[in-house]
């Protein structure tokens, strides 16, 4: 099951891509179902929280009608920076399911680890590497054509 939402998460990577925008993209289960879907927007919206995670937590609260979210289950392409990370805590998910992990800016364990940290009050269950080279490959390959684009 981690495989067919990780991938429904990688299209919402790709549509990042499409728009010129880093292809991070999430999706929120709850009962088995997709209640909430994104991809990265800063660039789109010109706004620095507009991250694939961000967004879609908010569209989960607002679905849900209140901001817990307990019962849900997170899947992201790549680690969350620590914004994303600290409203992931804040949000009360229960699982949080990463594709690859970044060792530049990641705060579920890469760089710091907020999800798990015991002094905070609540933690999130974390499982790493599903569908890691997938997930790891769109971001190289986007940044790799950015370079090349900027050579231009």
């Amino acid at each position: 099951m981690n495989n067919y939402f990780m991938k429904k998460a990688l299209k919402q990577a790709e549509i990042a891509y499409q728009k010129e925008e880093v292809p991070i993209g999430c999706v929120i289960v709850k009962d088995g179902k997709i209640i909430a879907s994104a991809y990265n927007m800063r660039e789109e919206l010109n706004d620095p929280t507009a991250h694939a995670e961000i967004i879609a937590l908010q569209d989960a609260s607002e679905i849900l009608g209140g901001w817990r979210l307990t019962g849900c289950t997170m899947y992201v392409t790549i680690e969350p920076c620590a914004m994303c990370a600290g409203a992931i805590v804040n949000s009360r998910i229960d699982k949080l399911i990463i594709g690859s992990m970044d060792k530049k800016a990641g705060a579920c364990g890469s760089i710091l680890n907020i999800v798990q940290n015991d002094k905070l009050n609540h933690r999130v269950e974390m499982i790493t590497g599903i569908m890691e080279q997938e997930c790891s490959n769109i971001m190289k390959n986007f940044f790799k054509d950015l370079r090349k684009k900027h050579k231009k």
